[in-house]
């Protein structure tokens, strides 16, 4: 099925430059009053664009309609605090008022005009939580409540013909932000170890037509990191360390997601997988050459972009071979030269969080208008709304940030609106349904890797006990249970001992009595293990355990094959 997204963008660069050579004058000052000091005041709602069906074309005549504050606003995608569009507790309020001087997330919206709203949330073995200060994400009746508010809120401003982009991180694996209620994926390098891009095709379309009834039309996913390095920030959100079938798997993904109607986004680009080091802390260096870059980072985002992904996320990377000492987020060598020059991309560029450590070198205002001129057309989650929104419209009214550059970003931004706007959204009883929780379970089943032991008998014979790193008891119950629907034995003690290690463990958590020992996150721990049978799911999510269930009871064979290498192993102990 043609992507509409791909057909979009192709239209999107003639139309953006047609807007901005028409719109290049001052804003019309009675189209909104100005703003205070402190931020905008609320705009007036704007006709509805009429001329052409095309998300380019009416992209292009709303941009036309629009006043410098409000160009500015749509291209700010803050977090809120708050599980509710209009009520919040006292401390949510509080957080508001600090971040952007309002109450609640629809006050946010109507102030700053904003382009979208990323919900946010956090979990144990998230290697991302270092940037998500709050959560608003709990079940999926409230978050369909809070995305209905937040697109009523943003029905109102001057852009409100074009729906809100109201985005999340739903990876799966360590990065998942919508746990219960949902049909939860496996991690993507269990994807990888799957091997079947049809698989993950229509796993991904499952996942985005959840994420589509529950209101959400942007999904920070999937990590297109070539995993190089063993990395704790990346490490299972990646695919493998195999350019070519990495490229597969992100190209799958994409066409899953946004066959859903829900925009794919690409990251980090151009490659945070050959880097140990945490963006959320300090800036990585990638040392590779151009040569290295070119072969082995930058195809599964070329393999993205030809599926018609309709975001690319910057990276802060200090990528040495393009633009050595300045971070992709504010290098217009990485974002316009490479990305938009070389690889073609068309789409929406957007950064990563702006609250990030290397983005935060520069005072809030100062990073937004140097992202937005290297050729972000969307800022991810800055620290201070107001200081980054007055920061934006003083450059513009100064001309440090050309009104020209500020109008094509916003082109873009609205063509992706509009384009989204074209899909239905599902009903609710979409959720966690039979045929998408069987999408999951054959990946699942698909994933799980045997790097030692033989693949021909069930890895364990008579009772079970079930084991687990410290702080995954809950993990171990999962499993267990999933073992005795599967018919076997699990008892307290005197059982072959399967051993449950994830994320973050280290050779210290692993069971030297383990008869069997099991990677829930990479694989690499288990190089240290003794257990004659070491197996990997390389996720710890419900079907997962289920999976691993079916294989020590001999239901399944662990078919998967390990997408990274580990020291002295095997990519799989299984023969044909």
């Amino acid at each position: 099925m043609p992507n509409p997204l791909r057909r979009t963008l192709a239209a999107l660069a003639v139309m953006a430059a047609l807007t901005a050579s028409g719109c290049a004058g001052r804003s019309d000052p009675g189209a909104a009053p100005a703003p205070s000091a402190s931020g905008p005041v609320g705009p007036t709602a704007a006709p509805n664009p009429s001329g052409g069906s095309e998300p380019a074309a009416r992209a292009a005549e709303l941009v036309a309609r629009l006043s410098d504050e409000d160009l500015v606003g749509q291209v700010l995608m803050p977090y809120a605090y708050g599980d509710s569009a209009t009520e919040v507790s006292a401390g949510s309020a509080a957080g508001n008022q600090k971040l952007a001087g309002v109450a609640t997330p629809a006050e946010m919206i109507a102030k700053y005009r904003l382009g979208g709203l990323i919900l946010v949330g956090f979990s144990a073995d998230d290697p991302t939580g270092k940037n998500q200060v709050t959560s608003n994400v709990d079940n999926p009746a409230q978050v369909r409540g809070l995305t209905t508010g937040l697109q009523q809120a943003g029905g109102k401003l001057a852009a409100g013909a074009a729906p809100l982009l109201v985005g999340t991180d739903q990876e799966f694996g360590v990065v998942t932000r919508i746990g219960t209620g949902v049909t939860v994926l496996p991690s993507a390098m269990a994807f990888g170890a799957a091997g079947d891009p049809a698989l993950t095709e229509s796993a991904w379309r499952a996942a985005g037509t959840e994420l589509a009834a529950l209101g959400v039309n942007v999904d920070f996913a999937p990590d297109a990191d070539v995993l190089g390095a063993h990395s704790t920030v990346i490490g299972s959100r990646s695919f493998g360390d195999d350019p070519k079938a990495t490229s597969a798997q992100v190209a799958a993904a994409v066409r899953g997601l946004q066959g859903a109607g829900v925009a794919a986004t690409l990251k980090h680009f151009p490659g945070h997988g050959h880097t140990a080091a945490d963006s959320h802390d300090n800036l990585p260096v990638l040392t590779q050459d151009r040569a290295a870059l070119d072969a082995g980072d930058l195809p599964p985002f070329t393999a993205g972009i030809a599926a018609g992904a309709g975001l690319v996320m910057s990276g802060h990377l200090d990528v040495t071979s393009v633009d050595k000492g300045t971070s992709a987020t504010f290098s217009h060598k990485v974002l316009t030269d490479l990305l938009r020059g070389q690889l073609g991309f068309k789409g929406v560029v957007v950064s990563d969080g702006m609250n990030m450590a290397p983005a935060m070198v520069y005072p809030p205002g100062e990073a937004a208008v140097r992202a937005i001129n290297a050729g972000n057309d969307l800022l991810l989650m800055p620290p201070n709304l107001t200081q980054a929104y007055d920061g934006l419209l003083a450059a513009v009214r100064a001309g440090t940030l050309p009104r020209t550059r500020l109008v094509e970003a916003v082109t873009r931004v609205l063509t992706l609106k509009f384009t989204l706007a074209g899909h239905q959204v599902p009903a609710m009883s979409t959720l966690a349904t039979a045929a998408h929780q069987e999408a999951a379970r054959k990946v699942a089943t698909a994933s799980v890797t045997a790097l030692r032991g033989t693949c021909a008998q069930a890895p364990v014979r008579g009772p079970v006990t079930v084991t687990a790193a410290k702080g995954r008891d809950r993990t171990a119950a999962t499993l267990t249970d999933a073992l005795r629907a599967a018919g076997v034995a699990v008892v307290p003690k005197g059982g072959t001992i399967v051993h449950l290690v994830g994320y973050g463990d280290a050779a210290g958590d692993l069971n030297p009595a383990a008869g069997v020992t099991v990677a829930m996150d990479t694989p690499y721990l288990l190089e240290s293990a003794a257990s004659p049978v070491l197996l990997a799911t390389y996720s710890s999510s419900a079907v997962s355990m289920a999976a691993l269930a079916d294989v020590l009871a001999g239901k399944a064979r662990p078919t998967g094959r390990s997408p990274v290498p580990v020291t002295s192993l095997p990519r799989s102990s299984c023969t044909a």
